[in-house]
């Protein structure tokens, strides 16, 4: 029997169990022996030369990779968004390669990927869907693509992701595996598990644990106990973009927001646009740059004075050690202290050290030694 037997019989079983207590553990295991068969195919099918990916050069601050069916618009969008031309037209599979283009906002170069439209069946390689995902993957935000008229197109492109290993707005599980030589598996945690402990010991077992300290510090069920285990999923924030909006009628919105409302989607929290049109795509533009958590920080330069022009480009939680470590050259080694004013000073010139976290739009001032 071939892997791809093997996978269709273990996701038969979970189906047809029922998930209770006494069962438990019974499908932890079965879940564990399917991933680890899934990540065996992949293996497999990557050494063939399949799944290799498009290999597209990330530039600038951050990247955002548009999702969604084929001709829901991405291509226009980008064209709309970015300097790119990427090409368009009314029918299926126009954009066949990935297509980058760049999104100039606030001082960020926002690299904008147009990646070829997903179908069904992309996490299992359908239309070069394993490459695609593979961008995906990279990103530091997805975001969804849907047409007004089709928003039932989300829940497959969520599900072709997950199933790419894709984690979409939330965190990795608290799950810490330390291996040790002996004396079996222990089980630690800071909350009163759901899961018993049997159940965590065999998902464990499964993945070649014999002797290890696992410590849990989260509720997780039985996929993000795997998750935390198997490593290797990445974890990307997203938005929802509905294109198409001047084409809704005002008797349909209410038809549009609850099916949105049905996908755990607030109306308010998705962008309504029209890519041909180029209508609401500045509130796009404003969502992506407040999504990618980046932050200003004008430097203050000895004899030219603060470049207001050309920010250096961080992230939210970022400190003067990270500023640092950007402008790269001999500022590590030769650092004394800084001075900022701004939103995370307390007062003008403020003098702080390498851990001071910076806030946007503050100006920053490395003192270093000759």
């Amino acid at each position: 029997m071939g892997l791809e037997e093997e996978i269709q019989e273990l996701e038969d079983e979970i189906a047809d169990t029922p998930y209770n207590k006494s069962t438990e553990a019974h499908i932890g295991r079965l879940k564990s022996k399917l991933a680890e068969k899934k990540e065996k195919l992949e293996q497999q099918q990557s050494g063939s030369g399949g799944g290799g990916g498009y290999g597209v050069e990330k530039h600038g601050d951050a990247t955002v990779a548009l999702v969604g069916f084929p001709s829901v618009g991405k291509s226009t969008l980008l064209n709309a968004l970015t300097n790119a031309e990427s090409e368009t037209g009314a029918y299926e599979f126009t954009t066949l390669d990935v297509y980058p283009g760049m999104l100039k906002h606030k001082g960020a170069n926002i690299q904008i990927l147009d990646v070829p439209g997903l179908i069904e069946g992309a996490a299992g390689g359908r239309g070069g869907g394993k490459e695609v995902l593979s961008v995906v993957r990279t990103a530091d935000l997805i975001v969804f693509l849907v047409s007004v008229f089709e928003i039932d197109q989300y829940d497959r492109l969520r599900e072709e992701l997950y199933k790419n290993k894709i984690r979409l707005d939330t965190e990795p599980p608290r799950v810490n595996i330390r291996k040790k030589a002996k004396d079996g598996l222990s089980v630690n945690s800071s909350v009163d598990l759901d899961l018993d402990e049997e159940t965590v010991k065999s998902v464990l077992r499964e993945h070649g644990y014999v002797n290890a300290d696992v410590t849990i510090g989260e509720q997780v069920d039985l996929d993000r106990l795997i998750d935390g285990v198997m490593d290797n999923r990445e974890y990307v924030p997203s938005i929802v973009a509905v294109n198409k909006a001047d084409l809704i009628e005002p008797d349909y919105l209410p038809t549009v927001e609850a099916e949105l409302e049905e996908r755990d989607i607030d109306p308010d929290e998705a962008i309504f646009i029209s890519a041909e049109k180029e209508k609401g795509l500045d509130g796009l533009t404003e969502r992506i740059w407040d999504e990618l958590g980046l932050i200003r920080i004008y430097m203050d330069k000895p004899g030219r004075g603060v470049d207001y022009e050309e920010p250096l480009m961080l992230r939210e939680g970022d400190t003067v050690d990270d500023a640092c470590r950007k402008l790269g050259g001999s500022f590590d080694e030769r650092f004394r202290f800084a001075r900022v004013s701004g939103p995370s000073a307390k007062h003008d010139e403020q003098q702080v050290g390498r851990d001071h976290e910076l806030a946007d739009e503050d100006v920053l001032r490395i003192v270093a030694r000759k």
